[in-house]
């Protein structure tokens, strides 16, 4: 795939601009302070904006945050994550930022590893760049099956992409204006996993750089407070990004294990049958080898067909990329 990547390396005569976004969901009582927290002077930046996008508060939370100079998107409904980060991508792309770097409301992270995180985009080095709070094992006060989780959906990430990240779950990253241009999502629920997979099969370049974080033990996660409920929508995106970009590495794989079950199955019901001229009683054994087999080819039948819209879907992307250049022109 031909990349054309832009030259961020502090050019002469540049104007670098940042926007710094956060999603909300009641954030009332860290609003304030996270936001004045943040940077207003970075070196390689000559303006930083921030942008708070409030996915259907109840309480004081734009108020306080436009009080604080912050840019608002306001939904008028609680839609996710995903969403609210989508909104930021589209303000990002149409007042022409050179880099997107998203941040928790909350406080967690701290404000002053931004300079890190924009450093490799800044140095022409990576195009996306994903904090990593697990460099030094378990944070103090994650909770043990929130990391556990954690390292069972980056296994499953590496799996797919060929890739070795340590923590694909992290919201706090820096996104270069390439990076925006090229990303198209789907999940509404959370972003984090898919925009991953997605920068890693179009060729962007996604690095990732170590990050301090800070859990109050007595805090629930919004994406995370049912287990269940996350481990669920997040699979569903990964499998959705799988039979967009890795369709026969997936269900080909899953399509000859069938296949293969079944037809053992058979030949064992083929020997018995040659050595005792009869199938009883393992009778049973060729309807069973026949349904796993069948299953198998219908499974390699959907990766042809899914391969297939795959290619549909990279002309697509591609379309779409050339459509932002043309009227995102910076």
């Amino acid at each position: 795939m031909i990349r054309f990547y832009k030259q961020y390396a502090y050019s002469i005569g540049k104007l670098m601009k940042l926007l710094i976004y956060m999603p909300c969901l009641n954030e009332e009582e860290n609003i304030g302070n996270t936001i004045n927290s943040l940077p207003t002077k970075l070196n390689g930046i000559d303006e930083i904006r921030v942008l708070v996008v409030d996915d259907g508060s109840t309480d004081s939370t734009t108020m306080i945050a436009k009080n604080a100079n912050a840019q608002v998107i306001s939904h008028g409904y609680n839609r996710g994550v995903g969403a609210a980060f989508q909104s930021a991508i589209n303000y990002a792309l149409e007042d022409g930022f050179d880099i997107l770097v998203s941040i928790d409301a909350d406080g967690q992270f701290n404000p002053a590893e931004i300079s890190l995180l924009i450093d490799p985009i800044l140095k022409n080095q990576a195009d996306m760049v994903i904090g990593n709070r697990f460099h030094n094992g378990k944070p103090k006060n994650m909770p043990s099956f929130k990391y556990l989780g954690n390292q069972w959906i980056s296994q499953i990430i590496n799996f797919v992409s060929n890739k070795n990240f340590q923590d694909v779950s992290c919201g706090y990253r820096a996104y270069s204006y390439e990076a925006l241009m090229r990303l198209n999502l789907f999940g509404n629920f959370t972003y984090t996993h898919e925009t991953i997979l997605s920068q890693v099969f179009k060729g962007t370049r996604v690095v990732e750089v170590p990050v301090w974080v800070q859990y109050d033990i007595n805090r629930k996660s919004r994406v995370a407070s049912s287990i269940l409920r996350y481990a669920f929508q997040s699979s569903k995106i990964i499998l959705r990004v799988l039979l967009d970009y890795r369709p026969m590495r997936f269900f080909g794989a899953l399509g000859l294990f069938s296949f293969i079950i079944g037809s053992l199955f058979e030949f064992f019901l083929i020997g018995f049958y040659i050595i005792n001229q009869r199938f009883t009683p393992y009778k049973s054994f060729g309807f069973i080898g026949l349904g796993f087999i069948i299953f198998g080819l219908l499974v390699f039948l959907i990766a042809f067909i899914a391969d297939m819209i795959n290619r549909v879907k990279m002309n697509q992307d591609k379309i779409l990329y050339e459509l932002r250049k043309t009227n995102y022109k910076k």
